[in-house]
């Protein structure tokens, strides 16, 4: 039997609105990502990227005053006394790059540059291209050394940066699922939900890590425990939010964890590469404090590695804070929850037992399709 005239054109017109109201969400993602990724990427150029000249005499004065003032900002231009203060300056991360003028004709005496592409490839890579120049004036050819390669599993640096992204992809979509198929549980339940997922997925980035990709030759047991704390950081804040946010928590996490924490974690372009706004960011955004302390961690000797545990330990104590206070916003939503005269616990509107159930969805029905498509969404994008 076809349904009546009138109930085709209304059933289309509220699936319409139901769909268009979905929209929202990866239009809003679309221009997000294209704002963040491309405000971030489009146009790295240098500003204050630190540099050192090795010498003490006046030649070396003038040139470092050189390309201070010809880089116009792009470069902080210093002198150092010798060669191992240079090298020290790079293990550091004080300096990118450090040039030692030589004494062009001389054998054994071309001009060098130091830099350390572990800290970042491509401010090596920019730092190379200055100091070409620079020898090519001089009529000497320009010998590269590299004084902290990358793992052979790792050629260009950036490695760790796409470890991030799976960490970060694995814990943000875990949100969705906790926070949907899992909303009929007690939110303690849910918070130890997301401390076992972020255990399994830190296993899952040790094993890209170390033995599927070699992008590490050491030190898997810090790199999991820094996994682990990124990882277990972003789920807790994530089911936490998923209590006032609901459907949008993919928007809110994909904001916090994905265009805000990708694009100034280090990974690809080292702050001195980017616009202000995302290097500010990268000084106490957790991404940057995992990229930069498994740096630390593998390449650079622990330097500066408490600072970015820190930082990490502080995105948890956060993730901490986010669900304590959903804990109260829950418990205070079930005292105000209406209930019926009788006092029975049911809520006002609960059909009574044994009578006719309406055709209609019911609302649990929409929450559960709600739940649904907050995980399609999140695991889709």
């Amino acid at each position: 039997m076809s349904a009546g005239p009138s109930a085709a054109p209304g059933a289309n017109a509220g699936a319409l609105r139901h769909v268009l109201s979905h929209l929202v969400t990866p239009l809003l993602m679309c221009v997000g990502m294209g704002l963040a990724y491309l405000g971030a990427f489009h146009a790295p150029e240098p500003h204050d990227l630190r540099v050192d000249v090795v010498g003490s005499g006046a030649g070396a004065q003038v040139l470092a005053q050189t390309l201070q003032d010809e880089g116009d900002g792009a470069l902080s231009v210093r002198t150092v006394a010798d060669r191992d203060t240079a090298v020290d300056h790079l293990m550091t991360q004080r300096s990118y790059g450090a040039y030692l003028p030589g004494l062009p004709g001389l054998p054994g005496k071309s001009p060098e540059l130091l830099v350390a592409t572990a800290s970042s490839d491509t401010s090596a890579t920019v730092v190379q291209k200055v100091f070409t120049g620079v020898a090519a004036e001089q009529g000497a050819p320009l010998k590269v050394t590299d004084v902290a390669p990358t793992a052979d599993g790792d050629p260009t640096g950036q490695g760790l940066f796409f470890l991030m992204v799976a960490v970060s992809i694995g814990s943000y979509a875990s949100v969705a699922v906790i926070g949907g198929a899992g909303a009929v549980l007690a939110l303690r339940l849910r918070a130890a939900l997301a401390i076992g997922t972020s255990f399994v997925v830190s296993l899952i980035g040790v094993g890209f890590a170390g033995p599927m990709f070699g992008l590490v030759d050491h030190g898997l047991g810090g790199l999991w425990a820094m996994a682990w704390l990124y990882s277990a950081g972003i789920l807790l804040v994530g089911v936490g939010l998923h209590t006032f946010l609901k459907r949008w928590t993919t928007l809110g996490v994909m904001a916090l964890f994905v265009m805000l924490n990708f694009t100034s974690s280090g990974g690809i372009f080292r702050p001195e590469l980017q616009p202000g706004f995302f290097g500010s960011l990268h000084a106490f955004w957790n991404g940057a404090g995992f990229v930069e302390g498994l740096r630390s961690h593998v390449y650079f000797g622990g330097f500066g590695l408490g600072r970015h545990v820190l930082v990490l330990a502080l995105w948890f104590v956060a993730g901490l804070a986010v669900v304590g206070v959903a804990g109260r916003a829950e418990a205070r939503r079930r005292r105000l929850a209406p209930r019926t005269p009788g006092g029975t616990g049911a809520p006002t509107g609960a059909v009574p037992t044994g009578a006719a159930r309406p055709a209609v969805p019911t609302k649990g029905d929409g929450e559960d399709e709600e739940r649904e498509e907050e995980m399609e969404e999140a695991v889709g994008v």
